[in-house]
């Protein structure tokens, strides 16, 4: 099992672009069942996750073709309405295949979906937006089994119990194909679920409001083909930018989206950073801030627009050596601090009370040897081994691989001491 190893105390230096987004990538990939037309999609990020995705889909005979970050789609003759638990256990994205099978075909039969251990995401709400549509749903020893008994999904306002990306993702794309207009309300507004709806609309859908929480969808009889370049990938962006900040470094991210950014870059100026940025482009100062230590600053997850929980372990790896004290608090997953006790083995000093870390900044982490408990636990285990003294081995990496396109050897570029063990 893969391993890294990590030399601390080396602040990153230079510039390096960003990856097209994982959480954009996938549904997009989804949505190419959607058509009996070719989807091609550009800057196509190289993850375990777009692997098994594209297996899966391969699966139900959707012909995947790909080259360098370029992917095709095509899913003329589909043969399969399954996604089996032996691909989907890996990956909770995999409910995405769901709503385009049931709207496109009137059927589907999918698993479950497995992925990392942070809390439970359940599918609850995409099984209610789709019941409102039409569809007999209903869950069968471990499978979501669908139908559509008028053969064609109907329009309806749905309103879901929570914030969900990926079930506003799937009840949009399903929407797509039903007969009238769909209104979903308490939509998931992250740049991702614009991406896909931006996409949609290259294949005929028609579609208001996508990156609101109202979205509109008037129905349409079928959909077309089309290209399209996936969006940068803001987590990725922001996990380098803590990097940055966390070994005092100066690193400019090339081809991101800074808006997307927002609420991560003012946490990062109120620590002490100097944040430059233009159209397409950041650049996070930190080997020249006042004072020997950036400033501990207090964080509180929530949906987009509101600070990433896919960001939390990277800024509380920040915050572990940031001067004072700061709490941490996590209002999305129940389970996502796993990293903590890994954190502590490095010399952090973090309490955990209820669903907030209180991180006291110490002046150095000490390296050893930690695990990998989820993807974005692994990166903030990066960042604090990229900070801390002497040698970190992080193992249980395969986590980091599902998220991060090649994380070593940009890090590498920017004067990191890392390698990939084997």
């Amino acid at each position: 099992m893969d391993k890294l190893r990590i030399l601390g105390e080396r602040p990153l230096h230079g510039s390096i672009a960003a990856s097209g987004a994982k959480n954009a990538a996938l549904p997009l990939m989804a949505a190419s069942l959607l058509s009996a037309q070719p989807i091609e999609l550009d800057n196509a990020p190289q993850l375990m996750d777009v692997r098994t995705l594209g297996a899966i889909l391969e699966g139900m005979g959707v012909d995947v073709a790909r080259q360098g970050s370029r992917v095709r789609l095509h899913a003329a003759h589909v043969r399969e309405r399954f996604a089996p638990y032996e691909r989907v256990k890996t990956m909770r994205a995999s409910v995405l295949v769901l709503g385009p099978l049931v709207a496109r075909f009137g059927e589907a039969r999918v698993s479950l979906p497995g992925g990392c251990a942070i809390g439970a995401r359940p599918v609850d709400q995409h099984i209610k937006g789709l019941r409102q549509l039409g569809a007999q749903v209903d869950v069968e020893h471990g499978y979501i089994v669908a139908t559509v008994p008028s053969g064609r999904l109907k329009g309806a306002r749905i309103s879901t119990d929570m914030i969900t990306v990926t079930g506003t993702e799937n009840l949009m794309m399903a929407a797509c194909l039903a007969d009238g207009e769909t209104v979903i309300e308490n939509a998931a507004q992250e740049p991702e679920v614009a991406d896909l709806a931006a996409m949609l609309v290259k294949m005929g859908a028609h579609i208001d409001g996508a990156g609101t929480s109202r979205i509109r969808i008037q129905g349409v009889e079928a959909l077309g083909g089309a290209a399209h370049r996936i969006v940068p990938d803001r987590i990725e962006v922001g996990t380098f930018l803590c990097a940055a900040l966390a070994t005092r470094g100066d690193i400019t991210v090339q081809a991101c989206v800074p808006t997307h950014l927002d609420a991560l870059l003012d946490k990062l100026r109120e620590a002490g950073a100097d944040i430059a940025g233009g159209a397409d482009w950041i650049r996070v100062k930190a080997d020249a801030m006042p004072g020997a230590r950036a400033r501990a600053v207090s964080v509180r997850t929530s949906e987009y627009p509101g600070f990433a929980t896919d960001m939390q372990a990277q800024f509380m790896a920040v915050n572990c050596l940031a001067d004072g004290a700061a709490h941490v608090t996590e209002t999305i997953f129940e389970n996502r601090f796993m990293h903590v006790q890994e954190l502590v083995r490095l010399g952090a000093r973090i309490a955990i009370e209820g669903n907030t870390c209180v991180v006291q900044g110490v002046p150095r982490l000490s390296g050893a040897t930690v695990m990998a408990t989820d993807l974005r636990a692994s990166a903030g285990l990066v960042i604090a081994g990229l900070a801390a003294e002497g040698e970190t081995i992080i193992e249980r990496i395969y986590h980091l691989d599902r998220g991060y396109d090649a994380m070593e050897h940009k890090l590498g570029r920017l004067g990191a001491s890392i390698e990939r063990l084997r």
